[in-house]
């Protein structure tokens, strides 16, 4: 990977910044400007978007330079659905820095590159999943269809070249379903496959988050795959212009710091941040926290190896759909503004980098069990309404004791939040499928996950949500 700015670049070119009337690209009348394209709703990507927009991060950390320079910066955020349109904006030189899933920034890097203006590099990571998962695919809530097998024939929605669609085409390929053939995906933005589905136009929607947990929060689609299933690491990520950041290397620079400044403050306070995000993008706060609170998205900046080595997976994939220019990924990828960044907060960027693990998992005490949680692979939580923290269950049949209690003393329970057994991805208690084996329960997310454990445990029962708060041992 490149590892093009240095510290005493950064100097130099603020120096030269505060000698000299700027013109050309990103400023005028003396002043930068920085224009930065986000998805306010993909919120895998909010420590580079709505919530670095919502605190000011980066407004506050180019004030720094204005105050130690003289210089004048302005920003600009451009807020879209999906990260195509941020790619288009970027071609014609109108975006300088934005942030989008994994297909859509090997897109972007692909179509930039003939133009050297438009030019663009991988400079961060805003969050990912070790396995694929939060990308997924959900049908209506009354459809028979159980496994990818079942929508041969069928119109599945999708955003091309998206991290959701992309998890679409490796899915139905794994499932031995030709995603060009089998099945017939209509190119939607994402609102628009939602109500597809809602009307039945389609038989499924396939899209990146949180999309697939709003619809199943609202009633208005079931699970049918999760992305976890592939067992390979999808990323959320930022790209710059290269031409920007050469003109600007003091601007990338705030921009990477304030983006720590967001990822420090969600690993910390996770349930405020997901309020300001859910006020900022119109998403509940449930369904938010879902994907930002612990044991949800990896939000971890740093340029790991395995995630750089599944983006050069994906471009195969890229390439049977079309439209794609061959791209050398380890060319594409520069963590050395990263790596600066690390260094002016005292940060070490590769001690961070050789962390696998979520940097915020589920902890504490279980006030129910009278346990610690001490395994992320079955920590749960629960939030009370009113209250502003989370209660922590120990495992998922805790969890249901935990919410037996409550409702005996006439408690409200916003919402409540389990790892699914089989892969772990965090999901709703209430919408998850459970089984009960022995006095043991077991929470699922797909009707095929609780297939193949029923397929090595027969004994095991499948039981409802409410029927297993009600018969679970207080």
């Amino acid at each position: 990977m490149k590892r093009t700015v240095t510290a005493f670049a950064l100097v130099a070119a603020v120096s030269s910044t505060a000698a000299c009337s700027l013109e050309g690209t990103g400023s005028s009348d003396d002043t930068v400007r920085v224009v930065v394209g986000y998805q306010s709703k993909t919120i895998n990507t909010v420590t580079a978007g709505t919530l670095l927009r919502a605190q000011g991060y980066l407004e506050q950390r180019l004030q720094s330079l204005t105050d130690s320079t003289g210089v004048e910066y302005s920003v600009e955020w451009q807020d879209y659905d999906t990260g195509a349109p941020i790619t288009a904006q970027m071609v014609a030189e109108k975006i300088d820095i934005g942030s989008m899933g994994d297909y859509p920034m090997l897109i972007n890097g692909s179509r930039t590159q003939s133009n050297p203006n438009a030019e663009t590099e991988i400079v961060s990571v805003t969050g990912y999943n070790p396995k694929g998962a939060l990308n997924m695919v959900v049908v209506p809530p009354e459809s028979p269809v159980r496994s990818l097998t079942d929508l041969a024939g069928q119109k599945i929605s999708a955003s091309v070249g998206s991290a959701g669609h992309g998890t679409l085409v490796q899915a139905l390929d794994r499932a031995g379903v030709d995603p060009n053939t089998d099945v017939e995906v209509l190119n939607q933005q994402p609102q628009v496959g939602s109500s597809a589905l809602e009307s039945g136009q389609v038989a499924a929607l396939s899209q990146f988050v949180a999309w697939p947990g709003l619809l199943v929060f609202q009633d208005k689609a079931q699970l049918l795959y999760d992305g976890a299933e592939l067992n390979v690491p999808t990323l959320h990520g930022v790209v710059v212009r290269e031409s920007y950041a050469a003109d600007h290397p003091e601007v990338l620079d705030a921009f990477l710091r304030a983006q720590l400044d967001a990822t420090r403050f969600i690993q910390t306070e996770p349930l405020e941040a997901s309020r300001i995000v859910a006020e900022d993008s119109g998403l509940p706060q449930e369904v938010v926290y879902l994907y930002n609170g612990p044991g949800g998205t990896s939000f971890d900046t740093t340029l790991k190896p395995h995630l750089v080595d599944a983006l050069k997976r994906d471009v195969p994939y890229l390439k049977s759909i079309g439209e794609f220019e061959e791209l050398s990924i380890d060319g594409f990828v520069d963590d050395g503004p990263l790596r600066t960044a690390f260094e002016a907060e005292g940060l070490d960027y590769d001690a961070t980098l050789a962390q696998t693990g979520n940097p915020a998992e589920v902890t504490g005490a279980d006030p129910v069990c009278g346990s610690d949680a001490t395994d992320p692979a079955l920590a749960g939580e629960i939030w009370f309404d009113g209250a502003d923290t989370t209660q922590v269950a120990a495992d998922p049949t805790c969890l249901l004791r935990a919410v037996k209690h409550a409702r005996a003393a006439g408690e409200t329970i916003r919402a409540a939040y389990v790892p699914d057994a089989e892969l772990g991805t965090r999901w709703f208690a209430d919408k998850a499928l459970w089984v009960r084996d022995g006095e043991t329960y077991f929470p699922f997310i797909t009707h095929a996950a609780v297939d193949r454990y029923l397929a090595t445990n027969p004994t095991a029962t499948v039981v409802d949500y409410d029927t297993a708060v009600n018969e679970v041992r207080p």
